[in-house]
């Protein structure tokens, strides 16, 4: 069975860094895009930043310059790099992927999200 888990929320303080980590395990052929979102209470889950198989990434307006998403094919691991942030920033995050089970099988994965928290 497939699994994202997150960890490397926390709560920091506004200017401050956190590099959050998704991890994938189970059986799977390969992951396609992955994807950062997160959501804050009583709002609606944004998307945040997204990479392609390719390596390939695209961010929210409100992150740029500040977030970066990032990586490891080899391990199944994928990141996001926060610097600058702001108490705008706090929200529960979300690493989500479209993962390849078996030829032509395609799944829709979500972690269980991790707090993040941005004190002024």
């Amino acid at each position: 069975q497939v699994r994202l888990v997150e960890s490397g929320g926390g709560l920091v303080q506004a200017g401050g860094s956190l590099t959050l980590s998704c991890a994938a395990s189970g059986s799977m052929l390969s992951i396609n895009t992955c994807r950062w979102y997160r959501q804050a209470p009583g709002k609606e889950r944004d998307l945040v930043a997204s990479i392609t198989s390719g390596g390939s990434t695209n961010y929210a307006d409100s992150v740029k310059g500040r977030f970066t998403i990032s990586r490891d094919n080899t391990k199944n691991i994928m990141y996001l790099q926060m610097t600058g942030l702001k108490p705008e920033d706090t929200a529960v995050y979300y690493c989500n992927a479209l993962i390849l089970l078996a030829r032509g099988v395609w799944q829709n994965y979500w972690g269980q999200g991790t707090q993040v928290t941005v004190s002024s």
